[in-house]
């Protein structure tokens, strides 16, 4: 992550510009908006190819795992569940917008829908036979077809597919102050249904791996008639506020209000991200990641390699220099702040002494997302942070 050396050269560096780039005329913003949306499209590709990458082995762990259960195969599809989540918490600043993600028939809600109800999905404590799992009247067979129509049937939280069902697969419950959750690997080898279990997690890390290789396809520059052609050729202030609006719901609403606030009010574990892996520390720190990915136009993708562009930063320091100064001063604190919090997040929203710094980090998220406010509006564009109806 990028941290105050970088931000205070980046902001001295582009300060130095900022003339020649007034001077240049309509002209030149024109094309500096223009090589904005290009790099904003390459860097969104990098990221959802990454993501697909760490999906697949993901995929590959949970087959290893289900063929032969052991605690070691399934503590392999833990780690491969948690590396699969750095690079696809970034992509979340690709929402929000009507994009590919999750326009009327975008993948999102079947990739890292949540709250999820355990029971939906399987047994919970004080309950043996709950679940899609255990209903072998009902549901005699798991099938692809069947999870996705079962998903969020009935109630936002009744979630069948995706990031959060395979994490309440692979670690179960989270009933520990001192641990995350603590499944055996016996659930997949002589628990009542276990091939069952087996059956349903394949099926899971096999949606992700297609809903995933789509968003690469949307994405990708080599293919013709996909989305990414629609939003780099359209009108560069559309794409703008496409990702303005995008990472200002994230900072304000998703991530600060949702995934953050709502947790610390509530005081409950159920209410965060990733609540059986005691991950949700993580989903934080790459959600921002993501922000400051599309602000600053640089992701760094896996293998370690840049992708890097002209970023938002670059066009807001020739159109208002103040404002894009004040932005880099809140991303920086913000970054101290989200990677500061207590770990695990379900402690720290009940700790006294470490619930002060979630609500400052709320508060410098909700500030980020008004600055972007602000920033569009310099550029005579019009954007909402408050979450989609």
């Amino acid at each position: 992550m990028k941290r105050l050396t970088v931000l205070l050269i980046l902001l001295a560096g582009i300060a130095l510009c900022a003339g020649a780039v007034f001077a240049s005329g309509d002209s030149d913003i024109d094309e500096l908006k223009h090589q904005v949306v290009e790099s904003y499209t390459e860097i969104v590709l990098a990221s959802y190819q990454d993501s697909l990458q760490l999906a697949i082995e993901l995929n590959d762990a949970l087959i290893a795992f289900v063929n032969d259960p052991s605690t070691e195969t399934l503590a392999a599809a833990r780690e491969a569940w948690l590396a699969s989540n750095e690079p696809y918490g970034q992509t979340e600043a690709y929402r929000f917008y009507g994009g590919p993600i999750d326009d009327e028939d975008g993948p999102e809600g079947l990739l890292n829908a949540w709250p999820l109800d355990e029971a939906y999905i399987d047994y919970v404590d004080g309950d043996m036979d709950a679940g899609i799992i255990n209903n072998t009247e009902d549901y005699p067979e798991i099938t692809k077809d069947l999870l996705i129509s079962l998903n969020e049937v009935g109630a936002e939280e009744n979630i069948s597919t995706g990031f959060h069902a395979i994490e309440f697969l692979l670690w179960g419950q989270d009933l520990y102050e001192d641990s995350a959750g603590q499944r055996s690997h016996e659930d997949y080898a002589s628990a009542p249904n276990a091939e069952r279990r087996g059956q349903y997690l394949l099926i899971t890390g096999e949606l992700l791996v297609e809903n995933l290789s789509d968003m690469v396809d949307q994405w990708n520059h080599a293919n013709d008639d996909n989305y990414v052609w629609e939003f780099h050729d359209g009108p560069a202030d559309v794409a703008l506020t496409n990702m303005l609006t995008g990472i200002g719901v994230l900072a304000k609403s998703e991530l600060a209000g949702e995934r953050m606030f709502t947790a610390y009010d509530n005081q409950d574990q159920e209410d965060e991200h990733s609540c059986f892996s005691d991950n949700t520390h993580r989903d934080i720190i790459t959600n921002f990641m993501g922000v400051s990915n599309v602000y600053l136009g640089s992701y760094t993708r896996v293998d370690g390699t840049v992708v890097e562009g002209a970023g938002l930063a670059d066009l807001f320091v020739a159109i208002a220099p103040d404002l894009n100064a004040e932005m880099l001063e809140l991303l920086e604190l913000a970054d101290q702040q989200v990677n500061d919090i207590f770990v695990p997040f379900d402690r720290a929203i009940v700790n006294t002494d470490s619930r002060p710094g979630v609500f400052d980090a709320v508060f410098t998220l909700q500030d980020v997302g008004d600055k972007l406010v602000e920033l569009a509006a310099s550029l005579d564009l019009v954007i909402d942070t408050a979450l989609p109806e």
